[in-house]
């Protein structure tokens, strides 16, 4: 059985201090993929870097909605330029986030689209972080996808019922992270439960959100094993079953990315 964590960030704080380890735990647990994300660009040569030292981990390039504030310059020939890079197989992540506001919303719809053009131009897939900002959302999606369509997954998925069809209707795949093992998170557990198997993703978003039963630590790649066991357990699947269709979409979404034998 092989899963893949489709969203991490082994060079953050938390993960890289210990990152040969963290990386070999996750073998261990039978994680045969992670997906090294950037969000800003003085990560790239960094998150790439990693992805060029191992077979089984690739990078992406892209700037967070938090971030977009500092970075004007980059723009689509710059993602598409750093895209090139042979173990880069995304653009992102990307998205608005109107919880915190750390960024102007007109700078972060300005990236977010900036990010569209690239993926659409690279044919690599937008990964998309979108936090109480549905509506503009998926405004920018359909109106971005009406212009010439893109891949992409919706990624530590959070949002509406609404949303998700919206997302699933463009072709978005969804990806699922610990919040889900979370007792609270009744909605998210019943969004889970309707995602067809053919477009869902798990990922850790590690350092961040471990789930259960790792509440209070740094999260890594290796727990994304819960999240898949808890996901199976939920939408009434075999874990086998539902390992293998989310390393199936992984590789069918990020189709530059080929599996290691």
């Amino acid at each position: 059985m092989m899963l893949v964590d489709s969203h991490c960030h082994l060079n953050y704080k938390g993960l890289v201090e210990d990152q040969d380890a963290v990386i070999a735990r996750a073998r261990a647990a039978g994680i045969g993929g992670m997906l090294n994300i950037s969000t800003r660009e003085r990560e790239w040569h960094d998150v790439i870097a990693v992805a060029d030292s191992a077979p089984d981990i690739w990078a992406t390039v892209g700037i967070h909605p938090h971030e977009a504030d500092e970075h004007p310059h980059v723009d689509t020939a710059r993602l598409v330029a750093a895209a090139a890079h042979p173990r880069v197989i995304g653009i992102g992540e990307t998205g608005l986030d109107y919880y915190y506001d750390h960024s102007d919303r007109a700078r972060q719809q300005a990236s977010f689209r900036a990010h569209i053009v690239a993926a659409r131009q690279t044919g690599l897939p937008l990964i998309v972080h979108t936090r109480d900002a549905e509506e503009d959302t998926a405004a920018i999606l359909r109106e971005e996808m009406a212009a010439g369509p893109f891949p992409g997954v919706i990624h530590c998925f959070t949002a509406s019922d609404a949303f998700a069809d919206i997302a699933l209707e463009l072709g978005f795949y969804i990806s699922i992270s610990g919040i889900v093992t979370f007792k609270k998170a009744t909605a998210l557990q019943e969004s889970a439960r309707r995602i067809p198997a053919d477009r869902l993703l798990v990922e850790t978003d590690s350092p961040f959100l471990a789930p259960v039963p790792h509440r209070g630590k740094p999260c890594e790649p290796a727990y994304v094993a819960d999240t898949a066991r808890f996901l199976a357990d939920l939408r009434g699947d075999r874990l086998e079953d539902l390992a293998a269709a989310t390393t199936r979409n992984f590789f069918t979404l990020f189709s530059k990315a080929a599996p290691v034998a």
